[in-house]
């Protein structure tokens, strides 16, 4: 759901669920922070383009714990993972850029062993958001 733009996030959770996501995030999730180079088309001459990627994923096997975790922090994608064959089957929750950032805003005050990767997403978007670097697309067509 969208408000001029914006995601709007619903927040049902208690402390207690954010610290055992957190607790969660911690043991089973990880941090994707990086700037990639990015060529978008392979004719000589094209520029290349340099990338944010920024992410947040838990992989695990227990699927219901997955959802759960969906449900609550109302954003993320949810898919199953490629595994070798005789492994049980694996399934990933991910979210990126905006919601990564929400995401990290939220376990921020509980986690422990990925702080410093969730400390480098608030960073970023804090940054970006003093600056004024981000258009807002809806603002943007009403003024032309």
């Amino acid at each position: 759901m969208t408000m001029m733009g914006r995601k709007q996030y619903y927040i049902k959770m208690s402390d207690s669920d954010l610290a055992y996501i957190a607790g969660l995030f911690d043991g089973e999730g990880s941090v994707y922070y990086k700037k990639l180079k990015q060529k978008r088309h392979n004719r000589p001459g094209k520029p290349v383009h340099n990338v944010w990627s920024i992410r947040m994923e838990i992989a695990m096997t227990d699927y219901s714990v997955l959802v759960w975790l969906t449900e609550i922090l109302g954003c993320g994608k949810l898919n199953s993972r490629k595994v070798k064959p005789g492994r049980k089957k694996q399934w990933r929750w991910r979210c990126s850029h905006r919601d990564a950032f929400h995401v990290a805003c939220l376990l921020f005050p509980y986690a422990h062993v990925k702080l410093a990767g969730i400390q480098k997403i608030i960073d970023h978007y804090s940054t970006i958001e003093r600056n004024g670097n981000v258009i807002e697309l809806d603002l943007f067509r009403k003024k032309k």
